[in-house]
């Protein structure tokens, strides 16, 4: 059975951290774990919260492809979990009534000012492809 983009984000509500991967400016890959901070209401566009001043903004702004990848444990049953694999375009966004919309709780570890931490930015990655493995199904869905 192929996934639709709503079968799909209800299967990854649980997964909060994916690794971003970036080319690095030699030409390379560059990759980090990155938290979607429970923001799993997947449809199709993925946010994450960063300092202005860091290797990955200066990664996405030389070049905005972005590859994600999110992987869901087995069940208790012993299914396997799900493995996703997103590439789609980074882009940044710098608006405060976008940040409160998606801040949750948990960033205040790493941001202490909340949505007025000075240099604060948001990844934005649309997905333009989606492939997935569930262990009893794969496919891919272009969004």
């Amino acid at each position: 059975m192929t996934l639709t983009l709503p079968d799909l984000a209800k299967k990854m509500q649980k997964i909060d951290f994916c690794m971003m991967i970036t080319k690095s400016e030699f030409g390379a890959i560059a990759s980090r774990p990155m938290s979607n901070n429970g923001d799993v209401d997947y449809d199709g566009d993925s946010y994450f919260f960063s300092y202005t001043d860091t290797r990955k903004i200066r990664e996405l702004t030389a070049d905005p492809t972005v590859s994600l990848t999110f992987t869901a444990p087995p069940s208790l049953l012993g299914k396997p979990g799900i493995f996703v694999a997103v590439s789609g375009r980074g882009s940044l966004i710098a608006d405060k009534a976008v940040f409160e919309a998606h801040w949750t709780k948990d960033l205040d570890r790493w941001f202490p000012e909340g949505i007025d931490t000075p240099g604060l930015v948001m990844i934005k990655v649309h997905a333009e492809t989606i492939q997935y493995w569930d262990g009893e199904d794969d496919g891919v869905i272009r969004v």
